[in-house]
């Protein structure tokens, strides 16, 4: 039986402790709303650097070169080295929370597993359990922030390869930040930005961009006695790599944009629509049933003036599509990629302004119960460049993602090793992804 060793747990720390001028970091809604949810969970799966490029490596071992890339990119992203701190406002009986960056360190996990090569992980038709004991904090909500690691990385040791895996608290960043702190760790690692400090785009932490909307910190009706600890895990459930291919997805994109004769469905909303129809079809609905599809949308680009891509923190949105299974599967794929295509569109500035001021007026903290089993959601994004991670030995093989907000019906999309393709990391029911690998229209659509 496979079997994970943990060698070592560290303190990783940024070497100098920002200024109090930086120090305290204001949360948004978009981050607010996240304190009783799972943190991210990512990560990338290499081949071992060869024995004389290992040997080139900061301290001759893989460990300790990255421990001290880690280190030097917690110069940069100094908040993720800090904690959150939860203010008890008596006055009006609610709580605030804000980042303090205090430099008490990111937490830092070496473990082996002697038994377990890449082709384990790559070969099997789902993937396997053990992959979400490579990462650390699964069960910690993101407001136990206050007293554990805002960062915790665990580099898992097997026979041929080495995964690294990030859990970050979601309450600091989204998935856009994520991978900036990724893309510069790994720029860092192989050595291409010497010194930090003389990054060309340095992350932007505070939250100046919302003055005059929101009077920071936030009050939330809650009293610290109403936040629970009780997370359950999903159970019975399999997770399924899909791949699409470039010509695959360019072929679903032109059908979905000809039956509606529109240019503006984009590749994603049509690889949406086609695995929405079929895992419909696989669950057996009545049809008269009401389906859900969630999709997370970024903002940044949406709201006025527009958020800089290096911001560090939250802005997304949740759209979404409702319909029943008849009118889903009557109509076509084409019908289908447009609903998604119009919740996306309605994601405008005035929206955000007004998502803002609503939630202002009555914060809603979400509680991540599980997908309802009539719904799908839809996390990450195509665009985020996951393959471009050099660490200083190779490009990583493939991505995963941990336990954490997993349920039946989600789905987290990443961009395939290929340019141009796509990837879907289906967690779902064992019936439902058997009966989907014998659904010939979804399977002909997928990359052989």
């Amino acid at each position: 039986m496979t079997h994970i060793r943990f060698i070592s747990t560290s303190s990783i720390r940024a070497a100098a402790t920002p200024n109090e001028s930086t120090r305290r970091i204001e949360l948004t809604p978009w981050d607010l709303q996240l304190l009783l949810v799972d943190p991210i969970q990512k990560g990338l799966l290499f081949f071992k650097p060869t024995p004389s490029r290992e040997k080139e490596l900061i301290g001759g071992s893989v460990i300790d070169h990255l421990k001290t890339s880690l280190s030097r990119t917690l110069d940069i992203f100094y908040p993720l080295a800090g904690r959150l701190v939860m203010v008890e406002n008596n006055d009006d009986k609610t709580i605030s929370f804000f980042l303090d960056c205090n430099n008490l360190g990111a937490q830092f996990v070496h473990a082996v597993v002697d038994d377990l090569t890449v082709a384990d992980i790559l070969n099997p038709k789902y993937v396997p359990d053990i992959v979400n004991s490579f990462f650390l904090m699964n069960g910690v909500l993101n407001y136990q922030g206050i007293s554990k690691p805002l960062l915790g990385v665990q580099v898992t040791e097997l026979v041929d390869g080495i995964f690294i895996g990030c859990t970050i608290n979601h309450c600091a960043v989204d998935g856009s930040s994520f991978w900036h702190f990724f893309n510069t760790w790994s720029e860092i690692s192989r050595g291409n930005i010497i010194n930090p400090t003389s990054q060309l785009f340095p992350p932007i932490f505070q939250r100046c961009f919302f003055n005059g909307i929101i009077n920071f910190p936030i009050h939330i009706p809650v009293h610290p006695s109403e936040i629970s600890d009780e997370r359950s895990f999903p159970t019975l459930l399999k997770q399924k790599v899909f791949h699409f291919s470039k010509k695959k997805i360019a072929q679903l994109k032109a059908k979905a944009n000809a039956e509606m004769g529109t240019t503006t469905i984009s590749s994603l909303q049509a690889v949406l629509g086609h695995l929405w129809r079929a895992v419909v079809r696989s669950r057996r609905y009545s049809d008269n049933q009401e389906v859900h599809y969630g999709v997370l949308v970024g903002v940044r680009q949406r709201i006025q003036p527009p958020l800089p891509a290096e911001y560090v923190g939250n802005a997304v949105l949740f759209g979404n599509v409702t319909t029943t299974v008849h009118n889903l599967l009557e109509h076509g794929l084409g019908w289908v990629a447009w609903q998604i295509n119009k919740v996306i569109a309605y994601q405008t500035a005035e929206e955000m302004k007004k998502y803002i001021e609503d939630w202002l007026k009555a914060p809603k903290i979400f509680k991540f119960s599980g997908v309802t089993s009539n719904a799908l959601i839809t996390g990450s994004s195509p665009r985020f460049n996951v393959y471009g991670n050099d660490f200083g030995w190779g490009r990583p093989i493939t991505v995963r993602s941990g336990l954490g907000n997993k349920s039946d019906g989600k789905l987290t999309v990443f961009p395939g090793a290929e340019e141009g393709s796509i990837d879907f990391e289906a967690c779902l029911s064992f019936e439902t992804l058997q009966t989907m690998a014998d659904d010939e229209e979804f399977m002909e659509a997928l990359a052989s």
